[in-house]
């Protein structure tokens, strides 16, 4: 795309509307009380802000602390109309102190350098602040709520920019259009080389995230270690947002491991599934659907059973949270009470999958101590569901290290599991 037409894009897509909602006004899930939360994968939730500040996640995929905590001086700092007046992220419209718009400002600043770097012939740093770029806007659009017209405005330019930087990469990505009840959705397979067929891992994140977000995972660790990674959002986010989020939460998952085998670069003899928070749920409960076509199934902090089945556990969850769980179901202005009766259905033990037979796939619970989402007894309940299975808690500090040790421990785990 010429460089005109990039401006013009940015220009049409966040020209000023005065009917623009504030995120923080799209849900509203009724008698919610703010609590605050603290975890070593998901970052705090802080009085004064709606959104979780994920620092620990931001800082891991390349986000700079001091632009970071300079933005959130600018938000705080913004005497601008607010949706709530005691949170600082909730500045109302397109505009300067507005989460969207300086998240959004800081992706373009960087985009800029990115096309200065091209020019200086210097394409490795251009790809570097390209990225940077792809990253800053999807922060922009978290977390990811369904009617946020900006939010949405930001994950194009996310994703339009991720794919510039991949078009510059010496790494080949390449996008798999999956159909799936009549509608079809995008994933993108990333490819260390393409002379022969690669081990595979599927990835999934969370909620709040975009497959795009996942890029550290295969940069630092898979790229390294010779595995292709195969993304997909989770139903109701990114790609994958014309599917609500329901107990099936593998249906995508399983829509594109049936289809990978007609993928040329991939192995389909050993694939891997690998998911973060409800992604972690997605790839436990395709392993018990897929047991001949995966090899291994990994959960980082995944929401298995006790965070959905406990109230008290659900209690802790601050505003945005089940904001965000009744974005993905497609419930607005339902009560607390209302919403929160769905969740035991996602509970793996509840559908009869954990904790009732072994399943042939060898699989691996990880996660961080004191894990409000991800307590250590889940990771017990997939290590005694599946032939071969384990548990690992990791201590939570030094807190930005937790990622970093988790990988360590998982490619320890693939290599076993899938070889090289």
């Amino acid at each position: 795309m010429s460089e005109p037409s990039k401006s013009n894009l940015s220009e049409k897509l966040f020209a000023p509307r005065q009917t623009s909602k504030e995120t923080s006004s799209l849900v509203r899930i009724a008698h919610q009380q703010a609590s605050g939360v603290h975890n070593a994968l998901d970052g705090d939730t802080e009085h004064g802000w709606y959104r979780s500040l994920r620092r620990p996640q931001w800082i891991w995929q390349g986000v700079d602390p001091i632009e970071m905590e300079a933005l959130f001086a600018r938000l705080a700092g913004s005497d601008s109309a607010r949706t709530s007046e005691d949170q600082l992220d909730t500045v109302v419209g397109y505009r300067p102190g507005n989460w969207i718009y300086e998240w959004s400002q800081l992706a373009g600043q960087h985009h800029k350098k990115s096309r200065e770097l091209v020019d200086n012939k210097q394409p490795q740093k251009a790809i570097d602040e390209l990225l940077k770029s792809s990253t800053y806007y999807s922060i922009a659009a978290y977390p990811h709520l369904k009617g946020d017209t900006l939010a949405a405005q930001a994950e194009v330019q996310a994703n339009q920019t991720y794919r510039e930087a991949m078009e510059l990469s010496p790494h080949q990505m390449k996008t798999i259009d999956v159909k799936y009840e009549g509608k079809t959705f995008q994933a993108f397979i990333h490819l260390p080389r393409t002379d022969k067929l690669l081990p595979t891992v599927i990835v999934s994140g969370g909620l709040d995230t975009l497959q795009s977000d996942l890029w550290p995972l295969y940069r630092d660790y898979l790229a390294p270690a010779g595995y292709a990674m195969v993304t997909l959002d989770m139903p109701s986010v990114g790609h994958s947002a014309r599917w609500s989020l329901t107990e099936d939460t593998s249906r995508l998952h399983q829509a594109l491991l049936q289809q990978i085998k007609e993928v040329p670069w991939v192995d389909h003899h050993r694939v891997a599934m690998m998911g973060l928070r409800f992604g972690g749920n997605a790839a436990i409960r395709l392993g018990f659907l897929e047991p001949t076509r995966l090899k291994t199934c990994i959960s980082i902090g995944g929401a298995i059973h006790g965070f959905l089945s406990q109230p008290k556990l659900l209690d802790q969850m601050p505003q945005m949270y089940l904001d965000m769980i009744a974005s993905r179901m497609g419930k607005h202005g339902v009560s607390r009470q209302s919403l929160l009766a769905h969740l035991p259905a996602w509970s793996l033990k509840n559908q009869g999958l954990l904790g009732r037979r072994k399943v042939d796939v060898p699989m691996l619970g990880i996660s961080l101590k004191n894990d409000p989402v991800c307590p250590e007894t889940d990771n017990q309940l997939i290590a005694i569901s599946s032939y071969g299975g384990k548990a690992v808690t990791l201590p939570e500090k030094p807190l930005h290290d937790g990622y970093h040790r988790a990988m360590l421990t998982i490619m320890d785990w693939l290599e076993e599991k899938l070889g090289k």
